[in-house]
């Protein structure tokens, strides 16, 4: 499920935005202003941020500024009412791949939307890897070594690993693995069950003194990358 964010602090718009967006099957966090915006990106990845310039406790430009350096995947539209050139620019150089003009057709946004996570989608390189020079994951064909020994996993630790691959350095909740999983599978994966998956990943890649899924307490887990413990 792609994952969006709005921050606009219009209210109504806010709403529509969303309740559209939910109905077309995105996953949506809103957000009315700057503070609470960049405490939601602190808890999950996004797919696309959906960014006001003019935020009641801040500017949007700064706050694409601080998404882009820890989320380099996010796409940012800016919706705002500034049409100036220098706007535009200004926004294309914060990060933003887009800028629409208010007001605007929620189904024109909701058609520029479904065509951009398409094209991105048609973009993805074909092989999807991991390799640090001592571990190596190759998701497209289930591969995997350590300093050269194969590792094999099986179906949920692939799953699960992928997910830490995709977004290192994120700290990502139980909840949130719990529903990834869920949504890949369309079946419910227990608590129990993402456990006993962590601890059996980490007792194949971990054994030498690296240290690769770091346990956040009272959040979740983060993918460190092999660090030394």
């Amino acid at each position: 499920m792609r994952q969006i964010l709005i921050v606009e602090d219009d209210v109504l718009l806010n709403r529509t935005l969303a309740y559209n967006l939910i109905s077309e099957g995105y996953g949506v966090t809103t957000a009315l202003n700057f503070r609470t915006a960049a405490a939601e990106l602190k808890k999950r990845p996004f797919d696309l941020t959906l960014l006001d310039v003019n935020l009641p406790d801040g500017s949007g430009y700064d706050l694409c500024r601080l998404i882009k350096p820890a989320q380099p995947g996010t796409v940012v539209i800016f919706l705002t009412v500034n049409d100036q050139e220098s706007d535009l620019l200004r926004g294309y150089e914060a990060g933003a791949v887009d800028y629409i003009t208010k007001p605007f057709s929620v189904g024109a946004l909701q058609r520029k939307i479904r065509a951009m996570f398409a094209l991105l989608e048609h973009h993805e390189p074909g092989r999807d890897l991991y390799d640090d020079g001592r571990l190596f994951l190759d998701f497209s064909e289930q591969r995997a070594s350590l300093n050269g020994e194969p590792l094999f996993f099986s179906p949920m630790e692939w799953k699960v690993l992928r997910l830490f691959c995709r977004h290192p350095r994120q700290v990502l909740t139980r909840r949130q693995l719990l529903e990834a999983l869920w949504d890949a599978e369309e079946n419910f994966v227990e608590e129990h069950t993402l456990t006993s998956t962590i601890s059996r990943i980490r007792g194949k890649l971990e054994a030498e003194g690296s240290a690769y899924i770091k346990t956040i307490y009272g959040m979740g887990y983060q993918w460190t990358g092999g660090e030394q413990k």
